[in-house]
Order: structure tokens, then sequence, then C-alpha cells
């Protein structure tokens, strides 16, 4: 009869010889993204990085994502060919968590996801999931951050729209902001240089995009001169530099020229190639991305006017959308995009000065997602 021993060392030799026995001692160590691609069969946990959501067999996107489908993940967090990636289908029971479009944040982040390695996008993939979990230590994923509440300290101003949410409270906002001062646009120069003032040299405004600190006395026209951004771009709804939204400082900003031209009148979205003059800036054909420093303004100045300017006054009826590429049309895309820019980027102490010196000194009305970021959520959910 055959020692224990025996019957152990034999059974441990016959794992190395019967590939199943081998996978089945070893299922839950995570293999590669590298080892899933190249072994397109049975079931394996796989350990990788989340970059981007596929939608077809070459294409990973890696922002306004569709919907909570699927992922992309690789050994690289920073990888960007399709064939070093693995499709992820993401299950109906996971999508809350694990979906990007619900959870942005995901992206860069190690997981380890459980399932059937098989062809999804007829592209190496992984199918059947039944676990997802970030890799070591790493707690699951939270939702994305709510905008933090107002301080309450202009309620006076808002008193009628407490308590309000939806339509009811986008209803009384328009209402409380549409009692304003209206200045011409030769006007808005002056305007801008109390409005943006640096508050380190107040011989100088401070730049949107760039985050630059330039003297006032070099606004115009030439490639190193500020100008007047709108924010909400004049095309988007034909309204021009005519007094009214055209002039409308809560969305007219001090630019860089040549940062000015290379935004022109695209919408605001994820992405896109690096824009000489402005870190942390990126744009593509069809979207301009600010840096992460100002995302938060720029969101609040578009929904801002969404609010401001609802068809009533012989203006457009402006809206955000979730689209690029509206041209003419009285849209900015993408809500959803700007609606992540308003909680990840909270009013700074620049941006609330700003309001204030636009209610007391020029048009005495206020932006109310600036004192009160939460209302984004409340009015577009």
């Amino acid at each position: 009869m055959l020692g224990r021993t025996a019957v152990l060392v034999i059974l441990t030799f016959l794992a190395t010889l019967v590939p199943g026995l081998a996978g089945q001692a070893n299922a839950d160590t995570p293999i590669t993204v590298s080892q899933a691609i190249g072994n397109q069969s049975g079931s394996a946990t796989v350990r990788g990085y989340v970059v981007g959501q596929p939608t077809a067999t070459d294409t990973v996107i890696t922002s306004a994502y569709p919907n909570d489908y699927a992922i992309a993940i690789a050994d690289n967090a920073s990888q960007t060919s399709t064939s070093q990636m693995l499709y992820v289908q993401v299950p109906s029971e996971f999508r809350s968590q694990w979906g990007l479009r619900s959870n942005p944040s995901l992206k860069g982040k190690q997981i380890d996801v459980t399932g059937a390695l098989t062809a999804y996008f007829s592209h190496p993939g992984l199918k059947s999931a039944s676990a997802f979990a970030f890799s070591g230590t790493t707690p699951d994923p939270e939702p994305d951050p709510e905008p933090e509440p107002g301080d309450g300290e202009h309620d006076d101003y808002y008193a009628s729209a407490l308590g309000k949410t939806g339509e009811d409270l986008r209803d009384e906002l328009h209402t409380i902001i549409s009692s304003q001062t209206k200045l011409s646009y030769s006007a808005v120069w002056e305007a801008l240089k109390l409005t943006d003032q640096d508050p380190n040299n107040t011989s100088n405004v401070l730049l949107l995009y760039s985050g630059r600190s330039q003297s006032k006395s070099t606004n115009g026209g030439d490639p190193n001169d500020w100008n007047r951004e709108h924010v909400w771009a004049k095309s988007h709804g034909d309204f021009g530099t005519a007094t009214g939204p055209g002039t409308d400082i809560h969305h007219l900003r001090p630019t860089d020229v040549s940062v000015n031209s290379t935004r022109g009148n695209k919408d605001f979205d994820n992405g896109g190639g690096t824009v000489s003059e402005c870190s942390g800036c990126s744009t593509d054909s069809d979207s301009f991305e600010p840096p992460d420093a100002v995302k938060g303004d720029v969101a609040r100045m578009i929904l801002y006017m969404a609010i401001r300017y609802e068809g009533g006054d012989g203006w457009a009826d402006l809206e955000p959308n979730d689209l690029v590429n509206n041209g003419s049309n009285p849209y900015m895309g993408r809500i959803s995009v700007l609606l992540e820019w308003n909680a990840q980027d909270p009013p700074s102490t620049f941006e609330k000065r700003r309001n204030d010196v636009i209610f007391e000194q020029f048009q005495h009305n206020r932006n109310p997602f600036i004192d009160h970021p939460e209302w984004a959520g409340a009015i577009w959910n």
C-alpha cells in the first residue's frame, strides 16, 4: 500500500500534467492581461488596469463613456494599443459599481476580474464575469463625489428657491437671476479687469485657461494679448456680442488670444491633444478640455447661462446637452462631463470673489451654482 506521502507526490505530479487540475489548483491566482490574451479558453481571474471602454474591435474610448456595459484592461495603465487590451463584458449586476459611465474615476485603477476567457467585440476578452475587485487591499469603488452644499451665506437672495428641486428650482432660479444690469461689450473690458484681478498683483488679471497673470493693459488682439472669451461660445445660439448673453460677464473671462483661438467655439469634453501656451489643456476637432483647476469654473458658467437665458427675452433658449459638434444650435456639451467637473472642482476663493464683485459692482445678479454647487444635480439628474 502506498504511504500518504507517496500519494501526495503522485497527485502533485499528475496536476502538472493535466491542465484541468493545474488550473483548478490555481483558480484564485490572478493572471496578467497578456496571459489572458494568449490563452482564450477556460476561466480565470485577470489582473489589469482599467484603460477605457471598448465600443468596437479596434476602438477604446477614454472619456464621455456611453454606457456601463464594458471596460478594457491592460497590464499598463498608460496602454493605448488595443492589441494589448482585454475587453471585459460587465454584467448588469455589476454595472452600477464597475461601469465607466457611472464611475469614470475607475480609469487608471488596477482591478481583478473573474470570468470566462472568450472573444468579445471579436477581440480577446472576458465574459460572464462573476467577480470584480480592486487588486490588493484597495477598497471597493465609491460613487463619484457629490458637490458640497453651499454655505447659506447668500440664502436671502435665493429665499424663494430654497427647498425646491427639478423644474421648480430651475424656474425659480431663472426668475431670481434674470433681474440684472446689462453691460455694453466695450464696458466688459474694464469689468474684467476687476472681476478677474490677480489677488497677488492688482495690476494684472488671471487668464482663465492658462492661469497666467498678465498686465491689465495688454488687452487686445495680438497673439500675446488677452481678450474676452465667451465660455458659452457666442455662435451657439448666435447671440454674438450684443448686449445680453453676449455681454454677460458671468461667462466672459480674460484669456490668452492664442488659447482663445484654439478653443474657438468647441464644446467641452475630456481628451485630445496638448494645447500650446496652456498647460493641462487638451483639444481635438470638436471639443476642448480646460485644466483641472478651472473645470468646475467652466461647468458652473455653462450651467448659469442655461438657467439665465431660457428663450423668453428675445434670445435663444440656451441648453446644455450631451453632444459635441453642436455648431450654431443653442446647445453646449457635454452635460455629463460638466456635471462631473462641477463635483470634482468645487468653487475656489477666486471664483467666489468674482461672483461677489459681479453682484455688488456690475450686474447685481449671482451665479447660483457657485453659491450652491449641489443645485446642478438637483436640476440635471
